[in-house]
């Protein structure tokens, strides 16, 4: 009966937040009616020994039952404690971080909760440092599991070098791992050692996991979360503006990433990461006139065969040297010897889904509709891409821009009058009335947009 009442008291938690008390409170109706019967087998002893009846009769079990229905319910009301005191202590976080005051502090309930804060590592001494040399800094939290890449790790550095010039900011990795084994410990020791900057030696807190899956929506691809001096968030999640722009969207808050992503060129900072001379192309006007390029690909080779023959001699057409118009193409994801490179392919695409991540949330506009189009295609038979200089013209599915070039005579006349860009533009606009294609988006976080044409 104690120890129902100890639970009675913590039936003012919500079950659903507490899972350990609804495990519990499922079986206490069924514990009551053994400690009933118990009594009752009890009773019963006590007139058989005040009667004359020589009746044995054995309470043996109702002992046993009563002791594994205590012991049970015991340690089911330590587990109910532990998980009130996690949530009071993920309140008490939140709270923390919608007033925050100093980023060191806010760091410390963040990693530690209520244990003694442990010395951070200093991966460009690799020795062990106070966090007191985070007070006060604008703090880039690298938050990862274990599985990173050697990609991941190099994407940062730039980043780090920045930091050595200016001592207002400062990197540090929290490895999340929810179970530590020797295994793992080795595996994070071989990690740090390649990192110049902090560590946290381990993310011990329940609560600081929980917090970084639940309020920063962490699904176990890495992020960067950037915090103030005061320890207020900038930016949830800049690791695509990392490795979109570099050092050149620092301190990566929101007020660069909304200054960087209304550039127009965005698919030239995704193009220079795949190939440096088409990337160059992109930016070098044409000798006599404008430049166009053809960026293409998709899932059915056959279909990247026959888009590259047909699309060549749509660029030799002589209308396009009257014009001064120069059209190269490129295939993305085919090697210079021809064969795929699934490297250059994933560069390619994680670099779209980068600006993709970039523009959620944020007011569509004609690029957040182009980049979504485009990655739209990222498993499709086939898909192209227009530029002009640095600037997208158009993105297109395979069906549509395959027919573009087959059905060149039929609107070839028009670039007299109008120019390529608003030619191709007017042909490709008809084409898709006249055909519609569904696309899925397919990413690791869903971001609803309004649906796109094509």
């Amino acid at each position: 009966m104690e120890i129902i009442d100890q639970f009675d008291k913590l039936s003012i938690y919500d079950p659903k937040e507490i899972p350990g008390l609804s495990v519990a409170l499922d079986h206490i109706p069924v514990d009551v009616y053994w400690s009933i019967v118990a009594v009752v087998a009890c009773s019963t002893k006590l007139t058989l020994l005040t009667s004359d009846e020589d009746h044995p009769y054995d309470l043996a079990p109702y002992s046993q039952k009563i002791h594994y229905i205590l012991n049970k319910l015991k340690i089911q009301l330590v587990v109910c404690r532990r998980q009130v005191e996690e949530r009071e202590t993920y309140l008490r976080l939140k709270k923390f971080f919608q007033t925050p005051t100093e980023v060191m502090e806010i760091f410390k309930a963040l990693t530690f909760t209520r244990a003694k804060p442990q010395p951070l590592i200093d991966g460009s001494t690799n020795k062990q440092v106070s966090i007191e040399v985070l007070r006060k800094k604008n703090i880039f939290l690298f938050i990862s599991t274990l599985e990173i890449t050697e990609e991941d790790i190099s994407d940062l550095k730039p980043v780090y070098e920045g930091t050595k010039k200016d001592d207002n900011y400062k990197i540090v990795w929290i490895p999340v791992v929810e179970s530590w084994t020797p295994e793992l410990q080795k595996k994070f020791e071989i990690l740090r050692s390649k990192m110049p900057w902090f560590t946290v030696q381990s993310l011990s807190a329940t609560v600081g996991i929980k917090f970084i899956k639940e309020e920063w929506n962490f699904k176990g691809k890495p992020s960067l979360v950037v915090m103030n001096h005061q320890g207020r968030i900038e930016n949830t999640n800049a690791l695509h503006l990392v490795k979109l722009w570099g050092t050149k969207a620092f301190p990566f808050d929101k007020a660069a990433e909304e200054a960087i992503s209304k550039q127009r060129t965005w698919f030239q900072t995704v193009v220079v990461k795949i190939d440096t001379t088409i990337s160059d192309k992109m930016i070098r006007a044409h000798p006599n006139g404008e430049n166009y390029i053809f960026f293409y690909g998709g899932k059915d080779n056959e279909w990247v065969k026959n888009f590259a023959t047909k699309a060549t001699a749509f660029a030799n057409d002589p209308i396009f040297k009257e014009a001064k118009t120069g059209i190269e193409l490129f295939c993305v994801g085919k090697s210079p010897k021809g064969g795929e490179d699934h490297g250059i392919l994933g560069r390619f695409w994680d670099g779209i889904e980068s600006l993709f991540f970039t523009k959620a949330h944020k007011q569509v506009d004609p690029v957040t509709q182009e980049i979504q189009k485009l990655l739209s295609y990222k498993n499709e038979n086939g898909w192209a891409l227009l530029t002009k200089g640095p600037h997208v013209v158009t993105a297109g599915h395979g069906f549509t821009m395959l027919r573009i070039v087959e059905e060149f005579e039929k609107w070839k006349e028009v670039i007299r009058v109008k120019g390529f860009e608003i030619a191709f533009r007017e042909y490709h606009e008809k084409l898709i009335q006249s055909v519609r294609h569904c696309c899925r988006l397919d990413c690791s976080v869903c971001t609803i947009f309004p649906a796109t044409k094509e």
